[in-house]
């Protein structure tokens, strides 16, 4: 395992912008990864989230660019929050490799603006499969000289049906290729469904993804519907700094967030029925700290990197357990340290159980008595049976009303979406966006976020 950047045998220029930017020490995922895919091969890696996962596929991709003139390197994200976050965190890289063109291929930006993009040949693109699959017919995208492929959470875009659209374009790019799969979170089955897309890969597993962060302290809060908001905002009032607030669906977001700023609590809503420029300005806002309370809907689970985040509250659980990592994993960032609250209704319990059944597959769920709240501990901590342990250890009680809707992402039973159908319509209460010329649907997902420093954008998506 390399001890920096040095040892790897990355091109000087890539060394040069790394020392520029402050970032000399690989973390275990690119201590692991980075010598692998330097060496050619292909990798299938995991590791919790917020733990640099973007720079462990960054590195080497534009390694090979640099040595490979002529080579296109493709990253397929399921979101355009990440899409978007991705390319922005590689740039710093490309500092003293100014020729390496980039072009991002989201839905919902301008079609013109990215063939213009396209025309100017980039050797690096990052995108969203239905938006890529587009262009490849309208014919303004040719991958024939495309040799190196990352699938960027991997496990989010085959369970939102982008499984027929992946293996179109991966049919378009060269025969011969590497192909990098990352994700926080790798299920069994998405492990074996890797094998149409990867070369014998090496498998790189640093600690326990299904896990959150080591200083991240998880609180329960057991509480009857009809107090569930109430006890909301004794827990913001309880508390200083930026919060997220989870939610289930895009109606139950705005509404909220309407009623938190009604109650003096600065707040915005950001979901997947908002457009573009509307989403860009409500993450922004939230980065500047314009407001201090962010209702999302599982659309800002993956991809949202904003340090001073230090709450995460699950006002409803998420529909699959996954999930619930990328949530509380906006939070503790880097090293920081942050707490996750979850308000938990008698309804919950199932989706519960089955949440700290993937965090500790030995252990069995706590039971408490209703109106009780349990912190769970620091991070890994704390376990999810017997007494809790880590700092704050104690109950008490809360209560309120959940918003009504289909969560997003994989349904909670395990099943994923039919193939080239999307999950985010259902997941936020609203119809399926139109389908697109390649058969799938516009979709939603989440996106993961990164520890990588670097320029932090306010990339967002709403349709692939």
């Amino acid at each position: 395992m390399i001890k920096n950047f040095a040892e790897t045998g990355l091109p000087e220029t890539l060394l040069k912008a790394l020392v520029k930017i402050g970032f000399n020490t690989p973390t275990p995922i690119q201590a692991q990864a980075v010598p692998l895919a330097l060496a050619g091969r292909d990798v299938l890696g995991s590791a919790a989230t917020g733990t640099g996962k973007t720079a462990a596929f960054a590195l080497p991709l534009l390694a090979h660019l640099i040595k490979s003139p002529r080579s296109v390197a493709l990253i397929m994200t399921p979101t355009r929050e990440l899409a978007t976050q991705v390319l922005s965190t590689m740039q710093p890289l490309l500092v003293f490799n100014r020729d390496i063109a980039s072009a991002c291929l989201i839905g919902g930006d301008s079609m013109g603006k990215q063939i213009a993009h396209l025309r100017a040949r980039p050797r690096l693109i990052v995108g969203t499969p239905g938006r890529i699959n587009d262009h490849l017919l309208r014919g303004t995208l040719r991958l024939e000289a495309a040799d190196f492929l990352v699938l960027d959470e991997t496990d989010r875009m085959l369970d939102m049906g982008f499984g027929v659209q992946i293996e179109k374009i991966i049919q378009r790019m060269a025969p011969r290729r590497q192909t990098l799969m990352f994700s926080a979170t790798m299920p069994p089955q998405i492990v074996k469904l890797s094998g149409k897309y990867l070369n014998k890969p090496e498998r790189v597993v640093v600690d326990n993804a299904h896990k959150p962060a080591a200083k991240i302290k998880q609180e329960l809060i057991h509480t009857p519907e009809a107090e569930k908001y109430n006890k909301l905002l004794i827990e913001l009032s309880a508390r200083s700094g930026s919060i997220i607030v989870f939610v289930k669906t895009k109606h139950g977001a705005a509404r909220l967030a309407l009623k938190l700023t009604k109650a003096e609590h600065g707040a915005d809503a950001i979901h997947g029925n908002l457009q573009q420029r509307k989403r860009e300005r409500v993450i922004q806002g939230f980065r500047d700290k314009k407001y201090r309370v962010l209702v999302a809907t599982d659309v800002a689970a993956r991809g949202l990197d904003i340090p001073h985040i230090e709450h995460v509250i699950n006002y409803d659980l998420p529909q699959c357990p996954e999930d619930y990592i990328h949530r509380i994993g906006r939070t503790a960032r880097a090293g920081a340290e942050g707490e996750a609250v979850n308000l938990i209704t008698p309804a919950d319990t199932t989706k519960w159980r089955a949440i700290a059944k993937l965090m500790n597959p030995e252990a069995e769920p706590a039971r408490s008595p209703r109106g009780e709240r349990r912190e769970e501990g620091s991070g890994n901590r704390g376990g999810l049976r017997g007494k809790p342990r880590g700092r704050g250890d104690g109950w008490r009680s809360s209560e309120g009303r959940s918003e009504e809707g289909r969560s997003e992402g994989r349904r909670f039973d395990g099943r994923r979406a039919p193939a080239g159908r999307a999950s985010e319509g259902r997941a936020e209460g609203r119809r399926p966006e139109p389908r697109s010329a390649e058969g799938g649907r516009s979709s939603e997902g989440r996106s993961e976020g990164r520890r990588f420093d670097g320029p932090r954008p306010a990339g967002d998506s709403r349709r692939q």
